[in-house]
């Protein structure tokens, strides 16, 4: 290649550490907190008049939480946090209300779709003949098609990938074959073999005169990756971006991130799923034992839900209007139409749906024999707790594959905090010995799955970008099960006695965390 590869970096010494953007970054967050701590004692002579407008602060925050329409969960924990510690609670309550960041992203995203709605209009006769081959479905895709103007689309085929390096060596193929455009978007890149052979190929599309428009989440910019990324990127030809990149200021717009992956090459092929561009998705790097993750590739109608995503996230900070009809999907795609049904979604945490755990409640809710599941965290609120236990005590075979060696401590030990009620109840859940589940995988009936981004939390349904695919009546579906099934011959399974074998403090941090999860 003509052009030079950033050199790899060493491992960081005391310096490095010292003087890190993460440092940086910390010390001026702590500046802001100890200037207002300071403002406070400055003000201490006014105490009793603060405490009084305190109390009614308090008594405001607590009624508007009560009558707003968020999770019951959330309202818990945030009116908890109110009495337990009334100044910082209250404080901290306003503070994630008020602040304008995420204000000007939900408007922005607000007029992308009206923008781009056009280009998402639901075709009658594909819904019909839903409709008459599973009328739920179809309901389902009405649903997805009205309120968030995602489309149920046929004429797609779908490739599974059982594992990171299946996707990688696919992926490498499909970018080769670019002619117009490649857009990728994902939420944890990393300089290593993984990015270093897409990057390759990029850089090579970009000098044939293919565009490329490359977005990654803003944490990457101080956990993964060199400082200006974006802009040595950029001498390479690619247009390139961050998403939300972390400032140090004190901003709630930070809690949103950006976790969808997706590549789209030419509006005919899209992939998506768990895999991310780092090594360990690929196992050239070990940090957790074996990595398993899945992804899955759409060929045909249904891409253009994905390309449309892209664009709407990656507008949201341009100004220039957009040109959408030179990225639609062609319409003379030979794509058989008896490969059944695709419908791409993705999830906002400010569309007021909660897209991602509709899905799977439709999938908990309309199996006939089985759901099988596979997901790195299990941070259950109320509702999805009670779909898996009520399907469950209905005679459905509903099994859970975890990790046996997580990447967090704190959510493996939350996660068990549910074990027990859920097996009392008849769901099976199983831990994969060799190492990490990161796949998020729903597989229902031999007929209807989902792979995508979307873990079974808090923060994938109400607090970070995410995305999916709903498949049905296609054959994919079959291989999907048949990896679940091999996937479970290397898990153990989860008894009441190995929960109680925990240790005391497990449990009680277990428990603490459980009060708090909504906000994790």
């Amino acid at each position: 290649m003509d052009y030079k590869k950033p050199v790899k970096k060493a491992k960081k010494g005391i310096v490095n550490i010292v003087f890190s953007r993460v440092s940086v970054l910390i010390v001026l967050v702590l500046i802001q907190i100890a200037i207002f701590s300071a403002s406070l004692t400055w003000l201490k002579d006014y105490a009793a008049y603060i405490d009084a407008a305190f109390l009614v602060l308090e008594m405001i925050s607590v009624i508007y939480i009560i009558n707003s329409k968020s999770n019951p969960a959330f309202k818990i924990t945030w009116i908890l946090l109110i009495f337990v510690m009334p100044f910082f609670g209250t404080v901290f309550y306003l503070f994630m209300k008020i602040m304008p960041g995420t204000g000007f992203i939900e408007k922005r995203l607000a007029d992308l779709n009206l923008q781009t709605k056009e280009y998402m209009t639901q075709d009658e006769e594909t819904l019909e003949a839903l409709r008459v081959s599973k009328p739920a479905n179809a309901n389902l895709a009405h649903y997805l098609s009205q309120q968030v103007s995602f489309p149920v689309h046929r004429n797609t085929a779908v490739k599974y990938f059982a594992s990171g390096e299946e996707k990688f060596e696919e992926m490498k193929k499909q970018l080769k074959k670019a002619q117009h455009f490649i857009f990728l978007e994902y939420f944890i890149v990393e300089e290593g073999i993984m990015w270093d052979a897409i990057l390759d190929i990029l850089v090579e599309k970009v000098n044939a005169g293919v565009e490329v428009r490359f977005m990654y989440d803003g944490m990457c910019g101080i956990l993964q990756l060199p400082y200006h990324f974006d802009k040595q990127m950029k001498k390479y030809g690619l247009k390139c971006k961050s998403f939300s990149p972390v400032r140090p200021v004190l901003s709630s717009y930070q809690n949103n991130r950006d976790h969808r992956k997706i590549c789209v090459i030419d509006g005919k092929v899209a992939f998506t799923g768990g895999v991310n561009l780092a090594d360990e998705y690929i196992n050239e790097k070990e940090r957790f034992g074996h990595w398993k993750d899945t992804a899955v590739m759409l060929e045909g109608e249904a891409v253009q839900n994905f390309t449309i995503l892209f664009l709407q996230m990656w507008n949201i900070t341009q100004r220039q209007p957009e040109n959408y009809e030179k990225y639609l999907t062609p319409k003379s795609l030979d794509i058989k139409r008896e490969l059944g049904f695709v419908l791409p979604y993705g999830d906002s945490p400010f569309d007021k749906e909660i897209i991602g755990e509709q899905v799977y409640f439709h999938i908990l809710n309309h199996a006939k024999k089985y759901v099988h599941i596979m997901t790195p965290y299990l941070v259950l609120d109320s509702e999805m707790l009670t779909t898996l236990t009520f399907a469950a005590k209905c005679g459905i075979e509903v099994i859970i594959i975890m990790p046996h060696i997580p990447d967090k401590w704190y959510a493996f030990i939350l996660a068990k905090t549910y074990y027990e009620e859920l097996i009392q109840a008849g769901v099976q859940i199983y831990e994969y010995t060799p190492g990490f589940v990161h796949a998020k995988v729903f597989v229902s009936d031999n007929d209807t799955a989902t792979v995508g981004t979307i873990n079974l939390d808090y923060r994938s349904f109400y607090h970070h970008f995410e995305c999916g695919a709903f498949i049905y009546n296609n054959p994919v579906v079959w291989e999907i099960e048949r990896d679940f099934q091999d996937t479970l011959k290397k898990c153990e399974k989860v008894t009441i006695t190995n929960l109680h074998s925990r240790s005391i403090v497990e449990r009680v941090v277990g428990r603490v965390l459980r009060l708090v999860a909504p906000l994790m």
